[in-house]
């Protein structure tokens, strides 16, 4: 199946949950994110803001701030497609990116490979552990460094999604990055990307 036609699908599946579904996985994921100790090495966390039906993290993140972690936003960049992290701080200024998505206003932003963990939203994931994206680029573009290393591998790669977005195959390309999980409601798919 082709790219286009599969995103509509799974997008089609995701925006289905009902506002009650949508509540339940997302604790349902901070549940076994902290059974499956998903940020107890992590000092540095990138998050996301959940947009047209993507997987709730918020409830991640204020539990991630709790544990005195320091959280970080993507920024899109004026030209490029390569993202920075702002930092979360209580009472944060924020400003809408050209998609209307709010991102911190941060004079000093991370790179992403100064992150120690990064949860990424997809629209479908596949058993090996690649990602189907929006298709915009922009993870592809940030995490581009990450292709060169064989063994050590930060951020840890996490993607964040429903049970119902995970398919035999996604279409892949040459510079797809594979992910390190998958925490969806019901369970922390573990990937070996080890061997790639």
């Amino acid at each position: 199946m082709d790219k286009f036609t599969l995103r509509r699908q799974l997008k089609a599946a995701r925006r289905a949950k009902t506002p009650a579904e949508r509540r339940h996985a997302a604790r349902a994921a901070l549940r076994l994110a902290l059974r499956q100790g998903l940020f107890l090495r992590a000092r540095r966390i990138g998050f996301y803001l959940p947009q047209g039906g993507e997987f709730d993290v918020r409830p991640l993140l204020e539990h991630a701030r709790g544990m005195r972690r320091t959280c970080y936003l993507p920024m899109l960049p004026k030209r490029g497609r390569v993202m920075r992290f702002g930092r979360v701080t209580r009472g944060m200024q924020t400003a809408k990116n050209r998609y209307g998505i709010p991102e911190p206003v941060d004079a000093r932003p991370l790179s992403a490979r100064q992150l120690d963990l990064l949860l990424l939203p997809l629209v479908g994931f596949d058993k090996d552990g690649y990602r189907l994206g929006m298709g915009g680029g922009y993870y592809d573009a940030t995490l581009a460094f990450m292709r060169h290393r064989r063994h050590w591998r930060k951020p840890r790669l996490v993607g964040v999604a429903y049970e119902c977005q995970r398919v035999g195959a996604v279409p892949r390309e040459p510079w797809d990055m594979p992910l390190d999980a998958v925490l969806t409601e019901s369970r922390l798919h573990r990937f070996d990307t080890q061997r790639r």
